[in-house]
């Protein structure tokens, strides 16, 4: 059994498009071993939703993410306002569970690795203390290097491990701007963690085909089982 947590700079950085891609090429060139997604803290609308629409998973939106909250905020305050708190404990029973029965589990964090999961723990925190294999999307724009070298500090801090960066358009993006924005050797040299791969930007960012072909792309020996 293998987990990866999929993490990014911030929130729209990239984090699903990367796990529905990592999921469908899966299912495509994997077939008939089993898989599970998780977005352990949702709030608003979105990721799980997708995840059970698209995917052939065998789970209820329920099991894939297991605590929502309606306004999209930092889950304290989301708990908050709905006059609720968040139980760590409950979710890493289910976190286990999932595991134990599959073979590759696919976790998508919350924001980035900075983001507050509670008062008191971030999702920096949760990587670490469920030992979640991470990988982090670093979108291709003006900042980006800053972005991955002040996340690659805070994962080390926090004693992430962390497999290795993946780039992502979420614009299109020319080779040059990549090279300007995103520079892989420059990033790589910065931060003594590998690039793994630019997802290039998904016209279509729900055609299975497409997102696999996407996944194709990257360094998958660092983040998926082999065959």
């Amino acid at each position: 059994m293998q987990t990866l947590l999929i993490t990014g700079t911030n929130t729209h950085s990239g984090k699903t498009i990367l796990t529905l891609a990592l999921a469908a090429y899966w299912q495509k060139y994997r077939p008939g071993r089993s898989l599970g997604v998780m977005k352990p803290i949702q709030t608003g609308y979105g990721d799980r939703e997708q995840y059970h629409r698209l995917l052939k998973l065998d789970q209820s939106l329920t099991q894939i993410n297991p605590i929502h909250f309606t306004a999209p905020l930092a889950p304290p305050l989301a708990a908050a306002q709905e006059g609720l708190s968040i139980n760590l404990e409950n979710l890493w029973q289910q976190f286990k569970s999932l595991h134990q029965s599959r073979e590759f589990v696919l976790v998508e964090g919350l924001g980035g690795l900075g983001s507050p999961l509670t008062w008191e723990t971030t999702v920096a925190d949760l990587a670490w203390d469920w030992r979640l294999p991470t990988v982090l999307v670093v979108p291709v724009a003006l900042g980006a290097l800053g972005q991955a070298v002040a996340h690659v500090a805070l994962a080390r801090q926090c004693r992430v491990h962390l497999k290795g960066i993946i780039l992502n358009c979420l614009h299109p993006c020319t080779g040059q701007e990549i090279r300007d924005w995103g520079n892989p050797k420059l990033m790589q040299a910065l931060t003594d963690v590998p690039v793994l791969g630019c997802l290039p930007h998904l016209k279509q960012p729900t055609n299975l085909q497409h997102l696999a072909e996407a996944a194709a792309g990257l360094d998958l020996e660092c983040l998926i089982p082999g065959p």
